[in-house]
């Protein structure tokens, strides 16, 4: 039976265009390699170069994060990487340079290090021969950005130990993937594909790269009932989408206008200050029936999957659906300016996540009658 043959013989086992979602429980039967290989390489960029090699690393990468390999499920992975990368593995930033000068400068100035020295310490050599501002100068990438920050903090006594979270860089690889997010899984799960180097380093590889973002993007369990939801959540953290509509539910509750920002509290409920979010639920406290610690230790499982079952999620969702007559979204895309060095346009959560989902849906029109492995 040639390809095209088998493509039509098992379009009927394709899933809907919203993507089949990790299953949480019972998982899949196991895949076969060669199917889910020609079925990533199918979805994959014609022209892209090494094809099979993409393929092959997105085919280990699904198996061990034991994710069904499925139309809408690569797709969500492959729509992420073309929005954040366009498949470069380590892409280049216009600027760079002139970015990365400008921000050594603000934070220096921020410690009140004056300007002549800050460029004193860039000129002194690094371990390659060349000075670190000859090598800033020639940066065109963020893995060339982070080595340089990394050479220089092995040259500065203690650095590594006092200054390795001051990286500036905090993305990488071809799904831009939050580096503190990889080195956070790596500490609740093993990783696969070890290599004897750094977490950071691993993002900036293609493998290691889609690894950590596709746990970011799909390994977790969420309730939503579009990839949209997923997409947002990879820009903004995990369950932003849930929460900006629990937001919404509060301010229709109480008639206070919010921000749906999907924090539920400051700084994840680290400090006792309350935020926006919690002053006005606290304020619903009579009509909840519900006092500020509980209220407090509802919202602090909004990073988590229960947060729906908790009573204040329960109890807003009631109090507002009642006022506003009508059921209210479970999910609604939170309404972020993105803010960065490397952004030189208004662009918000909202815009990267239908960006994706556009994607998303083009691919898998592409993949419809593909072979599911």
């Amino acid at each position: 039976m040639t390809f095209r043959l088998a493509v039509a013989a098992l379009a009927a086992s394709l899933l809907c265009a919203c993507g089949s979602l990790p299953t949480f429980g019972d998982r899949p039967r196991e895949p076969d390699p060669a199917q889910s290989r020609a079925l990533a390489q199918s979805l994959l960029p014609a022209k892209l170069a090494d094809r099979e090699g993409w393929a092959d690393d997105l085919v280990e990468v699904f198996g061990a994060l034991r994710l069904e390999p499925s139309v809408g499920n690569f797709c969500a992975v492959l729509a992420v990487t073309e929005q954040e990368s366009s498949f470069r593995v380590d892409p280049a930033v216009p600027n760079l340079a002139k970015i990365a000068l400008a921000e050594i400068e603000s934070r220096a100035a921020k410690l009140y290090v004056p300007k002549p020295l800050v460029h004193a310490a860039l000129n002194v050599k690094s371990p390659t021969g060349a000075t670190y501002r000859q090598r800033l100068d020639a940066a065109r990438t963020e893995r060339q950005l982070s080595e340089i920050y990394e050479d220089f903090i092995s040259e500065v006594p203690l650095g590594k130990r006092l200054l390795a979270d001051y990286n500036p860089v905090r993305t990488g690889g071809p799904m831009q993937v939050s580096i503190a997010f990889a080195e956070t899984h790596t500490r609740e799960h093993r990783y696969p594909f070890g290599s004897g180097a750094s977490i950071r380093r691993e993002v900036f590889t293609r493998r290691g790269g889609l690894y950590f973002g596709t746990a970011h993007l799909l390994d977790y369990p969420a309730d939503y009932d579009a990839m949209l939801y997923r997409f947002a959540d990879f820009n903004a953290g995990h369950y932003a989408s849930r929460n900006a509509a629990f937001q919404n539910a509060v301010s229709i509750a109480s008639g206070t206008r919010l921000a749906l920002d999907g924090d539920l509290l400051i700084e994840g409920g680290r400090t006792e200050a309350a935020g926006e979010t919690e002053r006005t639920v606290r304020a619903l406290a009579p009509k909840l029936r519900l006092d500020p610690a509980q209220i407090r230790a509802d919202l602090t499982k909004g990073d988590r999957a229960d947060f729906d079952s908790t009573a204040t999620s329960r109890r807003v969702f009631e109090l507002a659906e009642r006022q506003a007559r009508r059921a209210l979204p479970r999910a609604m895309t939170p309404q972020i300016r993105l803010q960065s060095p490397k952004i030189t346009r208004q662009l918000t959560t909202d815009w990267f996540a239908r960006r994706v989902d556009e994607r998303h849906r083009r691919c898998v029109t592409r993949g419809t009658g593909a072979p599911s492995p």
